[in-house]
């Protein structure tokens, strides 16, 4: 009868393992769920100017527009210095490359700050899907914790309950040894 208590004490200890495991592998595989999605985000649908003003920011943020800028404008100030009189379309000071230069810049600023405005939502929407990661793998964490906790608890009242019945039996060996 003695080992027939301990025998289900300890597939109750066994059982209670079993438990924790499932619950620990389902926490894992909820995360996983979690990760992937954020790894795989939905595909975003762009406007037609949305894309536009990607491609103008990504490219006037880029050495090659400075280069080309660069030497569109030094041949515009070198044939305009350097041709005869008449052939040249934009004279010393250079009235038309500033209008020219004005009218891009005032086109290009508003182009790349909606690209900028577009850039720093998206920014947000991914410092919000870190934080609920976050939230979520500290409350798994917390969760964890009282799971480990529980455990422990209930292997200590098994232990408690091996060495009582182990008492028990020392107990009964030295009665009979007495006798």
């Amino acid at each position: 009868m003695e080992n027939s208590q301990l025998g289900s004490l300890f597939a109750n200890q066994s059982e209670h393992i079993k438990k924790l495991h499932e619950i620990v592998q389902k926490a894992i595989d909820e995360e996983k769920l979690i990760t992937d999605n954020l790894m795989n985000p939905p595909r975003e649908v762009l406007t037609r100017g949305q894309r536009i003003s990607d491609k103008v920011a990504r490219f006037g943020g880029s050495w090659a527009f400075i280069i080309l800028f660069l030497v569109v404008l030094f041949v515009w100030i070198f044939y305009n210095s350097v041709a005869p009189k008449g052939k040249n379309f934009d004279p010393y000071p250079f009235i038309l490359m500033n209008l020219i230069l004005s009218c891009i810049a005032a086109f290009q600023a508003p182009v790349i700050m909606m690209s900028q405005n577009r850039q720093e939502e998206k920014d947000r929407q991914r410092a919000e899907n870190d934080y609920m990661v976050n939230m979520k793998a500290e409350l798994e964490v917390r969760s964890l914790h009282q799971k480990v906790d529980l455990l422990l608890e209930e292997q200590i009242k098994t232990l408690f309950d091996i060495q009582e019945k182990q008492m028990e039996l020392l107990n009964e060996i030295r009665e009979k040894l007495n006798t």
